[in-house]
């Protein structure tokens, strides 16, 4: 994909197939990871910087963020998450202790809350997050069972092994709790955009979308187990959400089908700098100066030079080089982010 970047074991913006075998190692500790979109019938411009700085400060508040999770029991599990057993105990007695601890919580990194405006001027809430420790623990599980099988240096599980099917149906579930963790912080962020505009939101302009997962899917006439590392599925005609970075433009866009890339496109703009490197070649000041006409939380300007506009790719590069996968749709431009 064009926004590929080094990664451990399989660089983020790697796309491919395998007939009988699951790589758990090639899909990244954020099983599930993705990004929801969402439109309110209302000006953007009528919000003020002031009301963008509160709003911030009351998600804040309201969900935890960073290396944060609820207090005390947290929230309920949805029961379908809890219906089916993990494939091992230690698997079941993590699910106990995280699962409510992290649903419904932000983390950190790339991690976003955002309020967006459209060509037309309407305010976009979008919510970016994962798989939280539920995932990590899944991904650092099952790497760990394929190096023990051996097999080179990014082993994988056969899918007719007992270790193979463990494998793809903890990765399954760690999909929807993905899911249900974007759902409820869907929720939780529209509440208060419905609170500061006196708008709901628009259910029919929702786009959600997932990348770091492994699918079976019919492809070239056979039926496949495409992997997907920091990357989205882009079947022709269904949209998608391809974000920039926090002062850059994210994009709706729809997908083309391409046989070739396994009707897949990229998840984002892609890093030009590690968070060490951004750390040290961005100085705070110059970070604040590129985040001038986006607000954001001005008392973590230290930590977030890791998520500087600098240390990404321009996403309409991005595009243009993806051009025979997606198509851009709707414009998306930042007014406020807050990060984990």
């Amino acid at each position: 994909m064009p926004d590929l970047h080094v990664a451990n074991g399989i660089a983020v913006g790697t796309v491919f197939a395998t007939e009988d075998t699951i790589v758990p190692a090639a899909l990244g500790g954020d099983l599930g990871c993705g990004m929801s979109a969402v439109r309110f019938d209302y000006r953007a411009a009528n919000l003020t910087r002031l009301d963008l700085g509160r709003l911030l400060n009351r998600l804040s508040h309201l969900i935890p963020a960073g290396n944060a999770t609820h207090r005390g029991k947290g929230l309920s599990v949805p029961e379908g998450l809890l219906a089916a057993p993990r494939s091992t105990t230690t698997l079941e007695h993590a699910r106990e202790r995280l699962a409510p601890r992290h649903l419904g919580t932000l983390g950190g990194g790339n991690h976003f809350i955002e309020l967006d405006r459209d060509g037309g001027g309407d305010l976009w809430l979008l919510v970016h997050s994962g798989s939280r420790g539920m995932g990590s623990a899944i991904a650092a599980h099952h790497v760990h069972a394929a190096q023990a099988e051996g097999g080179g240096d990014i082993p994988g599980l056969r899918l007719d092994s007992n270790q193979g099917l463990a494998c793809f149906s903890d990765i399954d579930w760690a999909l929807h709790f993905a899911r249900a963790n974007q759902d409820a912080l869907l929720r939780r962020a529209t509440s208060l955009v419905t609170e500061l505009t006196g708008q709901a939101p628009d259910a029919s302009s929702l786009v959600d979308v997932h990348h770091n997962f492994v699918a079976r899917e019919e492809h070239f006439g056979r039926l496949l187990f495409i992997h997907r590392k920091g990357a989205i599925a882009a079947p022709v005609g269904e949209l998608a959400l391809i974000p920039g970075s926090m002062a850059s433009a994210s994009y709706i866009v729809e997908g083309k089908g391409e046989v070739y890339s396994f009707r897949s496109a990229s998840h984002g703009a892609g890093r030009v700098m590690t968070r060490r490197e951004a750390r040290e070649q961005i100085r705070p000041e110059r970070f604040v100066h590129s985040m001038r006409r986006v607000v954001f939380d001005d008392r973590k300007r230290a930590s977030l030079v890791e998520e500087a506009p600098a240390a990404y790719r321009d996403v309409g590069q991005v595009l243009e080089d993806e051009a025979d996968l997606v198509r851009p749709v709707i414009r998306l431009e930042p007014l406020a982010v807050l990060k984990g």
